[in-house]
């Protein structure tokens, strides 16, 4: 099986404050975290080899990831000063992946898509690029793939009428669709470079159709949903590391980041709760020496 590059650099901003606390891929789902389950995901398809990049907390994910060999996967990391985007990742990456077709996976992809028949149809349709995608059934939240046949031939925003596939994060590609990106310089996406590729040379860029699952981890709410689908609680919580809660709490639906000491009496719910460190957020509010935030985003008045 051809090697795996697992996109794990990201400020994963729309995730804030969660990711104040952990980048994204080390956010825990269950016993595991989210790039745990998917080194597990890609070993069970036989894939031996990843490439982590890093630049935001790097250190959340190589304390839980090491070498790979909890996971069944041989790992090793690209280091990125600064962040370079989902284009200039891979094209950073190249070296340490050498082979000229290899796996992209977004570090904060949870599915259980057919690995080795994305890379079949991959090889046998001699693109560029394969892009794993499932029916966008929510096109009012998320933007989508335009798709004739197999062929690739636009991308939609959010809001579109245009009938799209949604993009569930994994894609097969051959490292010459990176050739036109420069080396070690920010290159923001591959939104930029996959409409080039399309225009340049049509049929490049092609979509692999599949019913998979696909679990969502853009927001805090989207991650506390996908956690309890994993993991059902009475509570609804989330509980990271090192938290401390007294018996008289009465937490409900909430996140609790590493090393929280909630207060005895505690009542909240639907909040992120961190540790307060920097500045907080316009809809966070301290209490005590920890940072409360609404889950579903809103701005505290």
């Amino acid at each position: 099986m051809i090697p795996a590059l697992v996109l794990t650099a990201g400020l994963a901003t729309r995730l804030r404050p969660l990711s104040f606390v952990r980048a994204k891929a080390a956010l825990p789902v269950g016993d595991r975290t989210i790039v745990q389950r998917i080194l597990g995901w890609l070993a069970g398809y036989g894939v031996t080899d990843a490439v982590l990049n890093l630049h935001h907390l790097p250190h959340t994910i190589t304390t839980m990831v090491g070498d790979g060999a909890g996971d069944g996967v041989r790992v090793r990391y690209s280091w990125e000063v600064p962040v370079l985007g989902s284009a200039g990742g891979p094209r950073r990456a190249l070296p340490l992946l050498g082979s000229s077709s290899f796996l992209i996976v977004n570090g904060d992809t949870l599915t259980d898509i057919d690995v080795p028949a994305l890379v079949e149809a991959h090889h046998a349709s001699g693109a560029l690029v394969t892009m794993a995608v499932v029916a966008n059934h929510d096109p009012r939240k998320y933007g989508g793939v335009v798709v004739e046949g197999t062929a690739v031939r636009g991308f939609v925003r959010a809001g579109s009428s245009e009938r799209s596939y949604h993009f569930v994060g994994v894609q097969a590609v051959d490292a010459a669709a990176f050739a036109s990106v420069p080396d070690n310089l920010p290159y923001e996406s591959v939104a930029q470079l996959y409409p080039s590729l399309i225009a340049e040379r049509p049929g490049s860029v092609r979509a692999f159709v599949t019913e998979g699952e696909f679990f969502d981890i853009g927001t805090p709410a989207d991650y506390l949903s996908t956690c309890l689908q994993f993991d059902p609680r009475d509570d609804e919580c989330v509980v990271w590391d090192d938290v401390e809660m007294p018996p008289d709490s009465r937490l409900r639906r909430c996140i609790v980041t590493d090393g929280v000491r909630v207060p005895a009496g505690a009542r909240w719910e639907n909040m992120t709760i961190r540790v307060a460190r920097g500045e907080l957020m316009s809809n966070e509010q301290r209490v005590g020496d920890l940072a409360l935030g609404p889950i579903d985003g809103t701005t505290r008045r």
